[in-house]
């Protein structure tokens, strides 16, 4: 028996040591246990009474991320009362091997369960005063198998506290000095240990990564930033869960170190704030705050602003015209990088802001000055094409030299005739096939209005003529608009339509000879005929 013992233990100790386990996992720690132990054999009534214990080193190792492997070998005392209360005690040096399942990985807890097989040497010191009904021996060895749960609780990088709760068989009814029947003597126990890493730290680099996973990773298990990007492995794998490999784990330009601990931006996503532009570009191009869409608050974001509208990202009106660049581009449709869009010398921001005129417009009210010339020229109101109210617009009166804010020069001289009389209105000018008036036509129209206007009991006709070039009847209906053309630009500026009555004669009364040019200039006219 004590022979097969020595074998077992020989064997249990080459394995342990073998150069093949210590090849095939990593993270060996010693500990230091104690157990409370309550014996279990004949005497049922004795537990608790006297103080047994056991003391263990152990050596433990992940295997993997399931099992651990435990060698450990102890001292204690196996005591108690017998059947006749008196005292008895062993001394005990269990040496076994165990296996631990672990029941889950988690960081600072780790339960698990344990099963195993040893050996025992135990040697009687004080003995039971009952006699044993069957031969017993004083010492000896003996086989053991360990069961029983447990936890590990992480108290930093470089212990562990271990708590278990177990029970032991062995093959022997000798603990006691006391063999009756079958049954062979146990003992529970509950354990208190602390381990200490023993082959290196598991952790060499103090990076929160475990050698073997570092491996399992491919990074360097004697480096804590693998990468040299600010962050230690540890951290981007558990905790930021970038690249540790990868100094740029979003390939934006910044390192993941310099966007968590620098710049707070996310190091997993290479836009942050989503504006189009990548964090790095923000940081190192264009200095806009890489956090937020729109760095200069003007309504546009940082990508559309350098992409899109080339707009400075960092200040909230790039032409200084007075208007944000959103505004100029979401409000108004004015050019952000031109601070005069229409070109009539006004800013946009005053246009919009002060004047009220159409920033997109030169001349807002149509009376021929630019906005520009209206207000720091003439001082004319741009928004009013007669400024001085007497008929006249205001671009006809620069042009003529009359004074567009004095009403009194606007009145231009009457057309002076008799009824029955036929005055050509010359000077009015229509486009080209058209009856569309051409604004070079709009002082002599004036005077016709103003004899209209000044002359309430006057009724005319107004006749239109062609040239003969082109078709009869088309000429016919041509100079028949061209006189209507004539007639509504009276009744709109407020003449009575009664008093004015339209005719076309087309060709029919050639003022001149039709076969030259200057012939044919004089065929094309507007007649004012006064019939009342």
């Amino acid at each position: 028996m004590k022979k097969a013992l020595t074998v077992t233990l020989v064997v249990l100790l080459a394995l342990i040591f073998s150069n093949k386990i210590f090849a095939q996992s990593e993270g060996w720690k010693l500990g230091l246990q104690y157990h409370e132990l309550i014996p279990g054999n004949e005497f049922k009534n004795n537990f608790g009474l006297k103080n047994s214990f056991l003391g263990r080193i152990i050596l433990r190792n992940n295997i993997n991320d399931n099992f651990q492997m435990e060698f450990g070998i102890g001292y204690g005392k196996y005591a108690g009362l017998d059947l006749n209360h008196s005292y008895y005690s062993s001394k005990i040096l269990p040496i076994d091997l165990r296996l631990l399942y672990n029941l889950c990985n988690n960081e600072t807890f780790r339960p698990y369960l344990y099963g195993g097989l040893g050996v025992l040497n135990y040697k009687m010191k004080e003995f039971p005063t009952a006699p044993s009904p069957l031969s017993v021996d004083k010492d000896g060895w003996t086989g053991i198998i360990p069961l029983g749960f447990g936890t590990e609780i992480k108290l930093g990088n470089d212990f562990d506290m271990d708590i278990s709760l177990g029970f032991t068989y062995t093959f022997t009814d000798n603990l006691n000095y006391y063999r009756e029947g079958s049954p062979k003597d146990v003992y529970y126990g509950v354990s208190l240990g602390l381990n200490i890493p023993l082959f290196g730290n598991p952790d060499s680099d103090n990076d929160g990564l475990l050698n073997k996973d570092e491996k399992s990773l491919g990074t360097d298990p004697k480096n804590p930033d693998t990468d040299g990007d600010g962050l230690s492995d540890g951290d981007e794998v558990l905790k930021y869960k970038t690249d540790p490999l990868l100094k740029d784990t979003d390939h934006d330009g910044l390192s993941d170190g310099d966007e968590v601990l620098k710049y707070h931006t996310n190091p997993l996503k290479a836009d942050t704030d989503g504006d189009g532009l990548s964090d790095g570009d923000e940081v190192l191009q264009y200095h806009t705050d890489p956090l937020k869409a729109d760095t200069d608050g003007d309504g546009l974001t940082d990508g559309n602003e350098i992409l899109k509208y080339q707009t400075d990202p960092l200040k909230i009106d790039t032409d200084g015209d007075k208007l944000t660049d959103g505004d100029e581009v979401l409000k108004y449709n004015t050019n952000p990088l031109k601070a005069d869009t229409d070109g009539d010398g006004l800013s946009d921001g005053d246009e919009v802001l002060k004047y009220h005129t159409d920033p997109l417009k030169a001349d807002t009210d149509g009376d021929g000055l630019s906005d520009g010339d209206e207000v720091l020229k003439y001082h004319t109101d741009p928004l009013n094409p007669d400024t001085d109210g007497g008929s006249v617009n205001d671009g006809v009166e620069v042009n003529r030299g009359t004074n567009p804010l004095d009403k009194t020069d606007d009145i231009i001289k009457v057309i002076d005739s008799k009824v029955g009389e036929s005055i050509v209105l010359e000077g009015i000018v229509f486009k080209t096939g058209s009856a569309d008036i051409l604004p070079a036509s709009e002082e002599i129209l004036l005077k016709a209005f103003n004899t209209l206007k000044y002359n309430k009991s006057m009724n005319v006709e107004i006749q239109g003529h062609t040239d003969n070039v082109g078709n009869h009847a088309k000429n016919m209906k041509l100079s028949t608009a061209r006189a209507e053309s004539v007639k509504k630009y009276l009744v709109k500026k407020g003449i009575d339509a009664n008093r004015i009555t339209t005719k076309g004669f087309g060709p029919d009364k050639p003022a001149a000879s039709n076969a030259t040019k200057e012939g044919k200039q004089k065929n094309r006219r507007i007649e004012f005929v006064r019939t009342k």
